[in-house]
């Protein structure tokens, strides 16, 4: 190594000042180009890197943010629905409806039982009830009281038809659910 480094000197020294000018300046760029190359490049792409990722990380902690926002609200909902149903006093769906139909002036029609997922915590009783020449004052009436009548109800699906002889009638169909804790 030694005798290569020697011999290049010694090849240096014989070049005239000009050709050692020339030598000299195109070596300093090679230095230059070899530090941009193999250090201040490779450190600019890390901190552009950097800062993608803490872009990123921002956005992702923005959307977790959002995230835990939900489910807290999702979670106080659940607690709230949920301190209704063990609060409320027990009864038989189908009574309760009916009582509800006779304050609202609602003739029921027919009113089918439904099976109901299962779930670990609470029992669910489904109703199809299915109420037929009502209109739709009677049908808001309804279902108002039923969403605001002191046991927990949920009403899953709700489907309304004008009548065919007469346009101010409905028939209307839906399924109404209670809650017990098991």
């Amino acid at each position: 190594m030694n005798d290569l480094l020697n011999r290049m000197l010694a090849g240096f020294a014989e070049r005239t000042p000009r050709e050692r000018l020339l030598i000299g300046t195109a070596g300093s760029f090679l230095l230059v180009a070899l530090v941009w190359l193999g250090v201040v490049n490779p450190i600019l792409n890390g901190a552009e890197r950097s800062t993608r990722r803490i872009d990123i990380a921002s956005q992702q902690l923005r959307v977790m943010e959002r995230l835990r926002a939900d489910y807290d609200a999702s979670q106080a909902q659940l607690s709230s629905v949920e301190s209704r149903i063990e609060g409320t006093a027990r009864g038989n769906l189908r009574t309760a409806l009916e009582a509800l139909a006779t304050q609202a002036s609602v003739y029921i029609d027919s009113m089918e039982p439904q099976s109901a997922p299962t779930n670990p915590s609470y029992q669910e009783t489904k109703v199809e009830v299915g109420l037929k020449n009502v209109t739709l004052t009677q049908v808001i009436n309804y279902l108002h009281r039923i969403e605001n009548a002191n046991q927990v109800y949920s009403i899953k699906s709700l489907r309304i038809k004008t009548r065919p002889d007469r346009s101010e009638l409905l028939d209307v169909n839906f399924s109404v659910s209670s809650f017990e804790p098991i």
